[in-house]
């Protein structure tokens, strides 16, 4: 079968893949051998082709989280899917394949009318809104909540999901184009960020209330001025760290100092919650819970409460403008590529 690989840390999408040939994979006895149509992208893959991602595998690597295709096989053990089931696949690594192996606990049978974009970003995206917001801690009716980076593929999900918990949403984008889409998706508040100060925006629209919860996928600088606007008993999750843009520990120490240095006496004198959020060691630790998450978001897609916005679908050899698309953060929603 025909994989694509990182064969180069550091080059831009274009230099950094080559097409190989390997062995087909074979399902051990709870394992499910998938037939690839697309896989998504996901700004990790971008990271791990910097080489500032901790969890690639070594080179030559095959990313990817997430596929989507037709069951060709099954293991003994496995109960839950059949031979022929059209599924979307989690995978730790190794979705840039045309056929991947992957524990059934990481399998979702999908519906036949759902997109091959759409259903790449249930795996990922939609799994990560949904355990940050309704696992990690919960989200209630009435509640004040930021969004950052809310026009992407989590954002969208988060938006969807929250506006569906009948919060009131706050979302930061990075362009008008973003902020026309984050208020035709149902963002209460849309915030420019790089024309305005989102801390400043959102006292101008509060006055004194701070809102109770913010998820952050940008880390750093931005996680620290979040919580001068995080309420009282406020919640907040970061789950990446994007303003990380260079290899070396220069940049390294650079996102992690702007984090800031933080004392636990400080969320008992507040009553605040942070909690981390990491969809990698929840696949390995709480297949379980990761399982639940993705047929919990199935479910509402199939209720039309979860709409994945497909922002590009590429071919398998467009793979380098792939990256190089979501890279430019010019992206929305998700980006899949198809074989």
């Amino acid at each position: 079968m025909k994989v694509i690989q990182l064969k180069k840390f550091g080059a831009t999408g274009e230099k950094a893949f080559q097409v190989a040939d390997i062995e087909d994979p074979k399902p051990g006895t709870d394992d499910v051998l998938v037939q690839v149509d697309a896989f998504g992208l996901n700004f990790a893959d971008v990271m791990a082709r910097k080489g500032i991602y901790n969890d690639c595998p070594p080179l030559p690597a095959v990313l990817g989280y997430e596929s989507v295709g037709t069951v060709l096989e099954i293991g003994k053990n496995v109960e839950t899917i059949k031979v022929g089931d059209r599924v979307v696949a989690f995978t730790r690594f190794g979705s840039y394949a045309e056929k991947v192996v992957t524990p059934q606990l990481a399998v979702a049978k999908i519906p036949e009318e759902m997109s091959n974009g759409e259903a790449v970003a249930m795996a990922t995206q939609y799994c990560t809104a949904w355990f940050s917001g309704f696992e990690a801690i919960n989200v209630y009716p009435g509640e004040h909540v930021l969004i950052h980076a809310a026009a992407g593929g989590v954002g969208t999900a988060l938006v969807q999901l929250l506006k569906w918990k009948k919060a009131i949403v706050y979302g930061t984008a990075s362009s008008e184009e973003k902020i026309k889409y984050l208020r035709s998706i149902g963002v209460d508040f849309p915030i420019n960020y790089k024309e305005n100060d989102f801390v400043e925006e959102i006292k101008k629209i509060n006055g004194v209330q701070r809102v109770d919860v913010i998820f952050d996928p940008i880390g750093g600088s931005n996680f620290k001025k979040s919580l001068k606007i995080l309420a009282y008993g406020g919640r907040i999750v970061p789950f990446g760290a994007s303003s990380r843009e260079k290899k070396g520990i220069l940049s390294l120490l650079k996102v992690a100092f702007g984090f800031g240095f933080h004392s636990p006496v400080t969320n008992i004198m507040k009553s605040q919650i942070w909690a981390g959020v990491n969809m990698l060691r929840i696949a390995d630790e709480k297949p379980e819970l990761m399982n639940f998450c993705m047929n919990q978001v199935i479910d509402l897609y199939k209720k039309g409460i979860c709409k994945p916005h497909v922002g590009g679908v590429f071919k398998s050899d467009e793979i380098g403008k792939a990256h190089d698309f979501l890279e430019s953060r010019k992206s929305m929603g998700k980006i899949v590529v198809e074989w």
